[in-house]
């Protein structure tokens, strides 16, 4: 399936470009027709871009340029968009956005659980993919400015890797902490034992230590009975994260 739309006029361009300020563009794309209508949309709107075909090609490409988001297709030669996704994550927090032909909700589902900002299928307009990603670093720079965040009791701040539980350091381990940023950043959503899994273990290894690990997060941040519960179990499906209202 391709993406539909028009390039944009070079004079259109050229007036849109003094306007706007640059920002990079990460696109993972194997067909070079996709390429090259992408690349003139995000031109109009003052973004530089970068492109590579493959996975291999998209981790040297982040190692080389100083890339603000990735577009990232899901159908790539040698390996998964998904794949790129879980290694793009063990190093990085850019945003990023699946582009794909596919538009299965599992699919959906299991490129956010990756950690993925957005999840764009390929009916959409050029224009819309532009405005998604205009968004999606919208979010991600208003994030940062509020990486510290209060949950009742709590306060955790993503940014430092800080927690406090009543004004007193809460220690987590590494991996107990990329669990709770998980939860912490799709509250009231469910997930399941296996999108948590991937996210935060990969593809191989015991299911069991998502209930290991979010045991752990309980004892820790739970340990008084009488402060209501953040972390709860959706029987036959996952675990939802509840923050109590401000």
């Amino acid at each position: 399936m391709k993406i539909r739309g028009k390039p944009p006029r070079a004079s259109d361009r050229c007036a849109t470009l003094a306007l706007v300020s640059t920002a990079t563009v990460l696109l993972v794309e194997d067909e070079p027709d996709i390429v090259g209508l992408l690349t003139d949309f995000l031109a109009v709107e003052g973004f530089g871009v970068v492109a590579a075909d493959d996975a291999r090609g998209a981790i040297a490409a982040l190692g080389r340029h100083d890339v603000d988001c990735v577009l990232l297709d899901v159908m790539l030669p040698g390996a998964s968009g998904f794949d790129v996704c879980r290694r793009i994550r063990e190093r990085s927090d850019v945003p990023l956005l699946f582009l794909s032909a596919r538009g299965e909700d599992d699919d959906k589902l299991r490129g956010l659980a990756l950690g993925a900002d957005d999840y764009i299928v390929k009916s959409a307009t050029p224009a819309e993919v532009v405005a998604r990603v205009k968004a999606v670093l919208r979010r991600s720079a208003n994030g940062r400015s509020t990486s510290r965040r209060r949950y009742g009791r709590l306060e955790i701040d993503l940014a430092a890797h800080e927690i406090l539980a009543d004004g007193r350091p809460v220690a987590l381990t590494a991996r107990e902490f990329e669990l709770l940023t998980l939860f912490v950043t799709h509250p009231r959503q469910v997930l399941s034992r296996e999108q948590i899994f991937e996210r935060v273990w990969g593809s191989w290894g015991d299911r069991s230590a998502v209930s290991v690990y979010v045991r752990k997060l309980r004892d820790k941040l739970e340990a008084d009975p009488r402060q209501p519960q953040l972390l709860i179990t959706v029987w036959g499906v996952g675990y939802r994260f509840d923050p109590p209202a401000a």
